[in-house]
């Protein structure tokens, strides 16, 4: 076995975690009380698979001829199959994830008889109670290819900038670039909090410097919004050596009920940040919500924006009616996703005082501006 310990690690009812020490090889998984590692878990076979050593001393994992099949990183064997830490392994549905971590061996002692209720999949798809590369998105968290880029706001008639969005970014080799997938990870991890957060003060931190005089739009993920930790983070933001000047994005399915966006902007507005809702029209449209919490600024959703000029009459008088709208409670509207001057032509034409979109500034990494 050597001297580094393998542990199997399992997600309990209450959410907890539960990791069993492979003490011995063969090690075996399924339903008798003999094995190894005995679960009680609805279609495992009684001897359903086997840990073993390989050739080079590593582990694999071997299916016993199971009937509903043994899985590595959600593939169903075919044959023995080697292991590598991190590697999510299904005996059936009984899902673990084999981790090769010294820092477990001081603290873990292997699970005693009975176990205690697992997290069990009573049907397919697998579960996906763990995330394979988690080491590595938890080195992401602790600033590990943490990057961000900002993209240009700018006014809609003078070009002039005004703001910049920021976005976050990864360059992490082990881990996706795109955002939406970091989030796909994060949930997962029940992590999307964190997740903002680390993008957010990443990013800020390298922007304010280069956004002097000019507003930088932050996004808040609708999990932390009206959490004390968000609040403490645009404090810690708010005391960097140059302070930004702030605006919180607030995404419209966080935009639930009037009386707490109401609280959220009394807060905001005690610390000196603005806030902006996101993505307006993408959903709901919460008039009611715009109407008694009015934002600094209303992002239009560039579903709306896009083609915009070639819309019906019908569109298009419905976009006006909501720019006047926003215009008439004190908002600045905001026309996102703009990529042709005959976009912004008409978003000017229609009152529209901000622009974000390719044609008026890609996305560009902090570093560079």
């Amino acid at each position: 076995m050597g001297s580094t310990p393998w542990f199997l690690e399992s997600v309990a009812a209450d959410g907890s975690r539960v990791t069993h020490r492979i003490e011995r090889l063969p090690f075996s998984v399924g339903r008798d009380v003999g094995n190894d590692l005995t679960i009680e878990a609805q279609g495992l076979s009684r001897r359903h698979a086997e840990l073993q050593a390989n050739e080079v001393g590593g582990l694999m994992v071997v299916d016993l001829g199971s009937t509903n099949g043994t899985f590595v990183n959600h593939e169903r064997l075919a044959g023995p199959r080697p292991l590598a830490p991190n590697d999510i392994i299904h005996f059936c549905t009984a899902e673990f994830r084999l981790t090769h971590d010294e820092t477990l061996a001081a603290s873990t002692v292997a699970e005693p008889r009975p176990m205690r209720t697992m997290v069990v999949s009573s049907n397919n798809p697998l579960s996906q109670n763990f995330v394979r590369k988690e080491a590595q998105f938890m080195e992401f968290l602790a600033g590990r290819g943490l990057t961000a880029a900002a993209q240009p706001i700018v006014d809609a008639r003078t070009g002039r900038l005004l703001a910049y969005e920021l976005l976050g970014r990864c360059t992490h080799p082990d881990l996706p670039g795109s955002p939406m997938h970091l989030f796909m990870m994060a949930a997962t991890l029940r992590r999307e909090a964190e997740l903002s957060e680390a993008f957010r003060s990443y990013g800020v931190a390298a922007l304010a410097p280069k956004a002097q005089g000019v507003h930088v739009f932050v996004n808040a993920h609708p999990s932390e919004t009206f959490s004390e930790e968000f609040f403490q983070s645009l404090h810690t933001l708010l005391a960097l050596p140059v302070p930004p000047k702030l605006v919180v994005e607030v995404h419209e399915s966080a935009v639930v009920e009037v009386d707490r966006m109401r609280e959220l902007a009394e807060r905001l507005k005690s610390i000196g940040v603005a806030f902006a809702y996101d993505d307006f029209g993408a959903g709901q449209a919460r008039l009611n919500e715009l109407a008694e919490v009015p934002a600094h600024f209303v992002k239009f959703d560039m579903g709306i924006v896009r083609n915009l000029h070639e819309a019906s009459d019908r569109k298009q008088r419905m976009v006006r009616d909501l720019v006047r709208m926003v215009l008439e409670l004190g908002s600045i509207p905001l026309a996102e996703g703009v990529e042709q001057e005959a976009e912004a032509e008409i978003c000017r034409d229609m009152g529209f005082r901000l622009i974000q979109g390719y044609l008026t500034g890609k996305p560009v990494m902090v570093d560079k501006l």
